[in-house]
């Protein structure tokens, strides 16, 4: 399916947003308005494995030809924080933000963080874990088969609008898989979805 392009951009950054801005930030919106919270008011923690899939493997092609010239969008959408960056434009948010990666734990080490910062701060976060596919021949190396995101509000104390009470801890234990194959294969393939037994927790009440 068509990822939305992002409304609260101005068109000028709306044309220049990829697979990676757009997902991101289609799920820190849903999230931040199902909280009840104003989308700048809360700080933020972006996960992801990778980056802009499409991006980088136009910058290669480029940097692989004669010509070797990159256009500015191209350059300040390669960064890691890009989405980061367009999110404080949609949300016109100057709240503290978080970009990390961690391969394929990155959800995990995304949730981490942001549970540790709520704890330290006694204020919530937004949490936004994405990941998308890179083309051939990236592909083949990381193989991604489509984007994925999910984004969640996390807050110190219980509200009206809590849906679950998150605890976490460390350990050694087995790695929590999806029952339903489809998608267990899911899952297993984007980093970002490591986040679906997590989610049919909350969608079972568990």
């Amino acid at each position: 399916c068509a990822l939305p392009v992002p409304p609260a951009l101005p068109p000028a950054e709306r044309r220049r947003t990829g697979a990676a801005v757009r997902i991101a930030l289609a799920v820190a919106t849903a999230a931040s308005e199902a909280s009840g919270r104003a989308p700048s008011s809360l700080a933020t923690v972006f996960s992801a494995s990778g980056g802009d899939g499409d991006n980088c493997h136009a910058i290669c092609e480029v940097l692989a030809s004669s010509e070797r010239f990159i256009s500015p969008t191209r350059f300040h959408n390669s960064v890691h924080n890009a989405p980061a960056g367009y999110w404080s434009i949609a949300a016109q948010a100057m709240t503290a933000s978080t970009s990390l990666a961690a391969y394929d734990a990155s959800f995990a080490a995304g949730l981490l963080e942001a549970v540790v910062q709520v704890h330290a701060s006694q204020a919530p976060r937004l949490l936004i874990a994405y990941d998308t596919a890179y083309p051939e021949p990236l592909h083949a190396k990381r193989p991604i088969p489509d984007a994925f995101a999910v984004a969640l509000v996390l807050v110190p104390d219980r509200t009206e609008r809590a849906i679950a009470r998150l605890g976490l801890a460390l350990g050694d234990g087995a790695t929590d898989r999806c029952v339903d194959p489809v998608l267990e294969t899911l899952r297993a393939s984007n980093p970002a979805a490591r986040s679906l037994p997590l989610l049919a927790m909350l969608a079972q009440r568990r």
